[in-house]
């Protein structure tokens, strides 16, 4: 079984994707008692860097960006995934940050610092609306994920609204366990929690319709396995019980 933090070598590194859109893998978070791996996706649109859901700040790959261009956005894209933001925010004091709603709320709660932030709603700031398309799933209690599509790549970016872990790479309990949460690949899709802690899949399943209506070729994850080819599919699949 691999080690958790050499489960998507190499770290700490850009990988391209598409056009103008590239990922970089992190080191592994605690949550629920299990290490979950990192991922954010960097996008440049004019020039500027958009960055989905920073992971822990590292040297080598901030090398890497600068070459790319300067730090335009971060974004929290739901409210679990923050940790990093601030880190990044006083690093890169210029860049706008963006944050789905309830992020504030619930960083105050876990005593989490996050910056001053615009909050995430269904429009796209005009600064990347060009390249960027933003949807936020409505009906979950809390977790209020805003989902992007990245026009010219045709790539919709998703934090964990679908996790897709592979077993070989966990090990067999935690497979055992994965499978029964509805996380594991090739089935990869909401963990059960989430699914069963919505209160109204009514309006989660409206926003999915026009999200599969946008015929995505590949959807990232920032929790296992990325869907590079079949995309539509795959979010068909992966969302069957909103019963769309």
């Amino acid at each position: 079984m691999a080690k958790p933090e050499n489960l998507y070598p190499p770290l700490n590194t850009l990988k391209p994707v598409g056009p103008e859109m590239w990922l970089a893998d992190g080191p592994p978070v605690p949550f629920y008692g299990m290490n979950f791996p990192t991922r954010m996706t960097v996008v440049r649109v004019g020039g500027k860097l958009w960055v989905h859901s920073p992971i822990a700040l590292d040297e080598g790959l901030l090398d890497e960006m600068a070459a790319l261009g300067p730090i335009g956005w971060l974004i929290a894209p739901n409210p679990i995934h923050y940790v990093s933001l601030n880190a990044w925010h006083k690093r890169f004091p210029g860049a706008a940050v963006l944050a789905a709603p309830g992020v504030k709320e619930r960083a105050r709660k876990f005593n989490i610092p996050v910056p001053p932030h615009e909050v995430l709603t269904d429009e796209a700031p005009e600064g990347y609306a060009s390249a960027i398309r933003q949807r936020v799933v409505k009906g979950h209690r809390f977790l209020h994920e805003v989902v992007f599509f990245h026009e010219s790549s045709k790539s919709l970016i998703l934090t964990d609204l679908i996790e897709n872990f592979e077993a070989e790479k966990v090990g067999k309990v935690k497979a055992f366990l994965m499978r029964m949460a509805g996380i594991l690949d090739p089935d990869g899709k909401a963990p059960a929690d989430m699914r069963a802690s919505f209160k109204s899949k009514k309006k989660a399943r409206a926003v999915i319709r026009e999200v599969i209506g946008w015929a995505p070729d590949k959807v990232i994850l920032s929790h296992g396995r990325w869907y590079s080819e079949n995309g539509t599919e795959e979010l068909k699949r992966a969302f069957r019980w909103l019963r769309l």
